[in-house]
């Protein structure tokens, strides 16, 4: 197990390397000059070539690539060209807002839409199992910002169920009162398409042949389901979750956008719309390695949940 994990740990440094590589060439080429951008329209040449030598991109770009490693090897990418603050600082007080959403979101959401699952698969094939189908496709096919709006303007602003807006220092305030209807929210929309995900998988172990043999030699239809067809179709189920997980952090920007919430997918879009570029790299750069370091976590799942896979 351990020789495996250091394995693919290091097999994710040239895989990162790439990414760097990418990421770096990407904000070169297409980014355009970082000077012309800090320099604003009331410039002249002199302030130019200043920001130029004072971020380093004057330099060739193999200098400029190296001083990237570097960044990304130290967790230094140094001040955010908006407001002057340390890139790694943002990270780091905006990692806990977003945390705080998705953590309770993903737990939820996984337990809710599993126990759905193996309950439509007790009457599959029967108008329950119909109903919930055509509900996740109405579901789906409304967009997150009308969730948004309808629930804001009648659980918060009418009923008075819910704050509109808002975040505090207090963790447990944040959890239990400003982030409530947030979760809601994001349950709503993303159970439907997760419901019918899980259904499938139950439904393709259910037709496998171990079940068969369960039923033929007498074994109860709830143990068959809550037990075997779990057992096995919870593979995919860590796969869907666990590739999931580092896209959250970004999915989330409407909500935190939208309730005022300072977390990272909040401080994309502020980045994006100042083309605040050492944030926006930094922020690559961490998805990137944590879908690489929640995949090795899948792996290792895998085996727990099956002890006759072998990780090779």
């Amino acid at each position: 197990m351990w020789a495996y994990i250091l394995r693919r740990l290091w097999q994710m440094i040239p895989t990162l390397l790439g990414v760097i590589i990418l990421v770096f060439f990407i904000f070169n080429w297409v980014g355009g000059d970082p000077a012309y951008i800090l320099a604003g329209k009331m410039s002249n040449p002199e302030q130019i070539l200043a920001i130029r030598q004072q971020l380093g991109v004057d330099q060739p770009y193999y200098i400029q690539l190296w001083m990237f490693i570097q960044q990304v090897a130290t967790f230094d990418y140094g001040l955010s060209w908006s407001t002057g603050e340390s890139v790694s600082q943002i990270i780091l007080t905006r990692l806990g807002p977003s945390l705080t959403l998705l953590i309770p979101l993903i737990i939820l959401q996984t337990l809710i839409s599993v126990m759905l699952a193996l309950l439509i698969g007790l009457v599959r094939g029967t108008w329950i199992d119909q109903s919930f189908m055509a509900l996740c496709t109405i579901a789906m096919s409304v967009s997150i910002l009308v969730y948004i709006i309808v629930f804001q303007y009648f659980l918060a602003y009418k009923l008075n169920w819910f704050p509109v807006q808002g975040w505090s220092s207090n963790f447990s305030e944040n959890l239990f009162h400003y982030a409530l209807l947030p979760v809601l929210i994001m349950l709503v929309v993303s159970i439907a398409p997760t419901l019918r995900l899980y259904r499938s998988f139950i439904l393709d172990e259910i037709g496998q042949d171990y079940v068969r043999t369960a039923r033929a030699k007498g074994v109860s239809e709830k143990r068959i389901l809550f037990v075997h067809v779990l057992r096995n179709a919870a593979i995919p189920i860590v796969t869907d979750v666990m590739a999931a997980l580092p896209a959250l952090l970004i999915g989330a920007f409407l909500i935190e956008r939208f309730f005022g919430i300072p977390g990272i997918g909040r401080e994309v879009i502020l980045a994006v719309e100042r083309s605040d570029f050492p944030v926006i790299k930094a922020i690559t750069i961490y998805i990137a390695a944590l879908t690489m370091l929640f995949n090795l976590l899948a792996d290792v799942l895998y085996k727990a949940i099956d002890p006759r896979l072998q990780l090779k």
